[in-house]
């Protein structure tokens, strides 16, 4: 399982909608410790598929949803549940920080 894309005309499907709890990525190709994490976010999309959604959203083409949020530095990674921002986590954390926040939302 890949992450799912995500964009401002998806989100709401994808995001909020979702039945389960979903960790969106927002990132941009210039961004080297988005680089960085990349893999990580790969590695928990198969770890947790059924469990948990992942999506990527690059924040240079989809203003609007980065705008909502706030985002203002990248990476960075919210988990939604519930269709509302549970958990967020800035910069390249270690793998062991991301599986610690994520198993705190999933029943």
């Amino acid at each position: 399982m890949r992450p799912v894309e995500v964009n401002d005309a998806n989100f709401q499907t994808e995001v909020v909608n979702s039945t389960i709890p979903v960790l969106v990525d927002f990132w941009a190709t210039w961004c080297g410790p988005c680089k960085m994490i990349a893999p990580v976010v790969e590695e928990l999309a198969k770890e947790y598929d059924g469990r948990l959604k992942v999506g990527k959203l690059d924040v240079d083409a989809n203003p609007a949803v980065s705008m909502q949020y706030g985002i203002r530095s990248i990476p960075t990674l919210l988990v939604f549940k519930g269709g509302r921002v549970v958990e967020q986590i800035v910069g390249a954390v270690p793998k062991r920080n991301l599986v610690d926040k994520v198993n705190l939302h999933l029943s």
